[in-house]
């Protein structure tokens, strides 16, 4: 692979152009307009300037990370990518309206990836001719830090493409696990009934927020408590995923305590608005 294809230019999509760019690849961002798409590839110029001042990343290779760039609204410029991979919105209507798009404007031979937590896998690869070339390649944010990225099969996808799919992770240094196509694959669904837990002990009265993060950093080495980090995920993405989750399996662990959907209705959805479980206004 020489060239990847990045449809979405949001938090993840920035976060996976950025380390494709790094590791050499030739890629293609597209957004639906021009505002968009330059919010995003400023974005990806802010992280490479503090990888800069981290020590991460040297001057040189920021100008071959900008240089290894390319933006444009028009879906149809992918055309050539070897990979490309859907980082949108967790709508299924809109990323298998983009599936069918990218099925048609592609070689045969290209891969075509979502960045999905939550979608059926295999429902996007059917709106193709290709099914067997469609894998889930499921980044964790930030992207340019977290080393994990689930490749997910579905039952239509082929060993070639896991293969390529795997090389490709592994190239960007990042270590690949392979997962089937269920919803939230394995992370989501190990993490977000841990999550759930945390809002129903809060919901309770049982004990105060700061303790409950306390007490899992504490006690169990976690790098921050729950509740937290539902403020950096974002209440409504978590709430999305496990409302998705409960209506495939059908297990009460996986269902949204009624606090958060009450948060999400006041729209305290955590940090990107500044208040979630904790204020950050300040």
């Amino acid at each position: 692979m020489k060239t990847i294809g990045v449809v979405g230019c949001g938090l993840m999509g920035s976060g996976i152009a950025q380390v494709c760019a790094q590791s050499g690849y030739k890629t293609m961002i597209v957004e639906v307009s021009d505002e968009l798409l330059k919010k995003g590839i400023d974005g990806i110029h802010r992280g490479v300037q503090k990888g800069i001042d981290k020590g991460k990343l040297t001057a040189d290779q920021a100008k071959q990370i900008a240089a290894n760039l390319q933006g444009t609204t028009k879906l149809e410029d992918v055309d050539e990518c070897d990979l490309v991979v859907e980082a949108v919105i967790e709508n299924v209507d809109e990323k298998k309206r983009i599936f069918t798009e990218l099925d048609r404007i592609t070689r045969p031979e290209a891969l075509l990836a979502t960045n999905t937590s939550s979608v059926c896998v295999i429902e996007l690869a059917a709106v193709t001719e290709r099914p067997d070339r469609v894998l889930g390649l499921h980044f964790f944010n930030p992207v340019p830090v977290m080393k994990l990225v689930e490749v997910v099969r579905t039952i239509a996808t082929s060993d070639e493409t896991i293969a390529q799919g795997r090389e490709f992770v592994a190239s960007l240094g990042k270590q690949p696990i392979t997962c089937p196509d269920t919803t939230a694959f394995v992370v989501n669904k190990l993490l977000v009934p841990y999550l759930l837990d945390a809002v129903r002990m809060l919901e309770q009265g049982q004990v105060t927020r700061e303790d409950i993060d306390k007490s899992m950093q504490l006690g169990c080495g976690y790098p921050m408590g729950p509740l937290t980090l539902l403020d950096f995920v974002g209440i409504d993405t978590t709430y999305y995923i496990a409302n998705i989750m409960f209506d495939e399996f059908k297990n009460p662990r996986y269902a949204a305590p009624p606090l958060m959907k009450r948060m999400v209705l006041a729209g305290h959805l955590g940090k990107k608005v500044g208040r979630g479980f904790y204020d950050y206004s300040k």
